[in-house]
């Protein structure tokens, strides 16, 4: 035994993480210390101080280390893990391969690392110096993080002056970063899984030193997607889906108040209360509507439009009784809402408008009355509108717009859930067989705690039939896939189809793919995370993200000031059309001006197309309209409104007057990429975006005028033409 002491000693100083520390990679540009067993990093750019960009995380026993100054490679754990780290130009590219599945600790980035900013992307994207308390509580109560849903990129940077550190997770998948208190500042773990469903698919991430630019990793991320042939490029899709060249310069517009009937469409109201005393509609009423068809007085406008909601609602529930069933046959679908269309006409025609192919409001009128020419369209509560109203919605192709529905194929409902989600009832089959299974062999629980979410290969085929159906019956000539673009991707482990996170956001990108190239239509979708990003040509939700979600004031207590409002009237449901202020923390959290960064356009300017998210669009919150709508023009993306027939009269002429400025300035620009973003003042108020064709724009943040710049303005700057400047009112 005494013999064998000597060697135990000589093998604890192989294994010692200390003999480790000194491997080196280095090059003309910078050097990389590594410390193979824990996987520290130090990095030192040319001319520049040491920055620890990982304090390292629990040891590892290290063996088969082989090194020299581009490359090093070897094993953790006897061979459990394999490990490269290669150093080329301005690149470390670390890899991780695991023998068996479980959750491996990759990195702790310290306070010391984060120089001057965080430069995070969280929706557009965020500058965050070292030193600000909002955002420190903000992430701190977030704390752990999910790279594919709660990023918008895959990547976070570091600004330290002269340069930029950036890391790239170039395998975006089955990660979570966790956020910790470190000092008076924060640090960064992050982590990896390993799954038993991609047992060989390496972690890859990559440390990229930029220039002293903010944008740096993004730019970097967009180069590689180009070298990955993952870019696809806003023109190659023009050219593959025609109709889409129609939302360069349109505004983006929910259509609201879609049902079958509206006040103006009944001429005798005594003889419609009287007929449906007796019809089966009447029995299908809700009990406030049902207490107003009892009474014998006549109706004032409050009663006849609660009976008129009502008889909506039952008129709808009739046509679904034809397809919410256990296997839906989407012809069917399709063609029920005409057949309760003129059933309804011949049951009430002595009290109806005897021309029901002009029933419903008349929006669509009033918006080509008004000179708007570039609109994309969409109905806020689904195909059913475009059902009832086919004529509408053909008159509006005609007016040269993009008519699309709201659609969703995420969660599958069982039949006796919310029948009036009517785009999540995909039949007993759909809900059973398409639903994702956890390791625990129990299938996930679908949005807002109903149904299940679904694996989009298993109701690929439903979407493709139902899509062809509606379209086909309807009119649309554009389509909304609800939370396919969110990057909100899961492993499934039923037995015989199970899936990847990448299989998941591989099966959500081809579904818009084939509404795009297959049928033609320019498909869009929620958010635009960079992991789904390919496959859509707009986005809803990433200029303004989902804010305050489970926020007490913001969404349960009916008496605050932030409480954004209630799912209903459906004609104008309060969540969309009620002002409302934000909390102090999260404006700054949002949108201060001097904390936001154009990192997504820096992308994905000349690919996707991306505006607010339909809950927060560019009326709702009343006090950041105008930050809200310089850093909207200064990015150059589209605006986004909702409108009702009782909200027309107000809204059109902001409509009106936003469209003059950006509807030519976003046909040029939309194809072109933003090449650049800087802030032009120390305070950071004055910025000014670049674009590919040399189109710079210039916001002005502040209430009075800077270096010639209007208060609350932007200017587009052309070489050899005069500035057009835009004032926010």
């Amino acid at each position: 035994m005494q013999c064998l002491r000597p060697i135990l000693v000589l093998c604890a100083l192989v294994l010692a993480p200390s003999v480790f520390a000194s491997t080196v990679l280095e090059n003309a540009l910078w050097r990389v210390d590594l410390n193979p067993a824990t996987l520290a990093l130090r990095v030192t750019p040319a001319g520049e101080a040491p920055v620890q960009a990982s304090s390292g995380v629990t040891a590892h026993a290290v063996s088969a280390l082989q090194a020299d100054a581009a490359q090093a490679s070897w094993q953790w754990d006897s061979g459990a893990y394999r490990l490269t780290a290669r150093l080329e130009q301005r690149e470390l590219s670390l890899s991780i391969s695991a023998r068996e599945p479980g959750e491996l600790a990759l990195l702790r980035q310290p306070a010391t690392a984060m120089g001057q900013a965080l430069i995070w992307p969280l929706a557009e994207g965020h500058y965050v110096p070292v030193d600000n308390a909002v955002w420190k509580a903000f992430l701190l109560e977030r704390g752990e993080v999910n790279t594919t849903q709660d990023l918008s990129l895959p990547l976070w940077g570091l600004d330290h002056g002269r340069f930029t550190l950036n890391w790239l997770l170039t395998n975006p998948y089955n990660n979570r970063l966790e956020w910790q208190a470190d000092g008076q500042s924060l640090a960064l773990s992050a982590f990896h899984d390993f799954t038993p469903l991609a047992p060989d698919v390496p972690m890859t991430l990559r440390l990229y030193l930029g220039d002293a630019d903010p944008l740096a990793g993004a730019k970097r991320y967009r180069q590689w997607l180009i070298e990955q042939g993952r870019y696809e490029p806003l023109a190659d899709k023009l050219r593959q889906t025609p109709e889409a060249v129609k939302l360069l310069g349109a505004s983006h517009i929910y259509l609201w108040g879609n049902g079958l009937l509206t006040l103006d469409d009944v001429r005798d109201w005594p003889a419609l209360i009287k007929r449906l005393r007796t019809h089966e509609l009447g029995g299908l009423l809700d009990r406030e509507p049902a207490k107003v068809l009892a009474q014998t007085t006549p109706l004032n406008r409050y009663e006849q439009t609660v009976l008129l909601r009502g008889l909506n609602a039952a008129i709808n529930q009739k046509a679904r009784q034809a397809w919410q069933v256990e296997e839906p046959d989407m012809n069917r679908l399709a063609a029920r809402y005409g057949e309760v269309r003129g059933e309804l006409a011949r049951d009430f025609a002595a009290a109806l408008s005897d021309r029901p192919e002009t029933w419903g409001n008349s929006t669509l009128q009033a918006l080509r009355d008004a000179g708007l020419s570039r609109l994309l369209l969409t109905l806020g509560d689904g195909w059913e509108g475009g059902l009832w109203h086919p004529e509408a919605i053909r008159a509006g192709v005609a007016a040269g717009y993009l008519m699309a529905p709201y659609d969703s194929y995420e969660t599958a409902l069982s039949a006796s859930e919310n029948p009036d989600w009517a785009t999540a009832h995909l039949g007993g089959k759909a809900y059973r067989d398409c639903a994702i299974v956890l390791k625990n062999g129990q299938p996930k629980t679908g949005f807002q705690q109903s149904g299940h979410y679904t694996d989009p290969r298993c109701v690929r085929p439903l979407l493709e039939a139902r899509v062809r159906a509606v379209q086909a019956a309807a009119g649309f000539n554009a389509w909304f896939l609800d939370a396919y673009a969110t990057s909100m991707v899961f492993d499934s482990y039923r037995d015989g189809a199970s899936m990847t996170q990448a299989q998941n956001a591989q099966g959500n990108i081809d579904a818009s793919r084939w509404i795009n190239t297959s049928l033609k239509l320019p498909a869009g979708s929620e958010d635009g995370n960079a992991i789904t990003a390919q496959g859509i040509l707009f986005a809803h939700g990433m200029q303004t993200p989902v804010i305050g979600w489970g926020d007490r004031d913001m969404t349960r207590d009916r008496q605050s000031p932030y409480y954004v409002g209630n799912w209903y009237p459906a004609a104008q449901p309060a969540v969309f059309f009620k002002p409302v202020p934000l909390k102090a923390s999260l404006r700054t959290v949002y949108f201060d001006p001097t904390l936001r960064l154009p990192l997504y356009q820096a992308v994905f300017h000349s690919s996707v197309i991306t505006t607010h998210h339909w809950l927060f669009d560019n009326l709702k919150l009343s006090n950041v309209r105008a930050e809200n709508e310089l850093a909207q023009l200064l990015y150059n993306v589209p605006p986004l409104y909702h409108l009702s027939a009782a909200t027309l009269k107000d809204r059109l002429p902001v409509i009106q007057r936003q469209d003059r400025f950006f509807r030519p300035l976003h046909q040029r620009l939309a194809t072109q990429a933003m090449t650049d973003f800087r802030w032009l003042t120390v305070d950071k108020l004055l910025q000014q975006t670049t674009f590919a064709d040399g189109t710079r724009l210039v916001a002005n943040f502040s209430a009075v005028e800077k270096q010639g710049y209007a208060g609350r303005s932007v200017t587009v700057l052309v070489e050899g033409k005069e500035p057009v400047v835009y004032q926010v009112k």
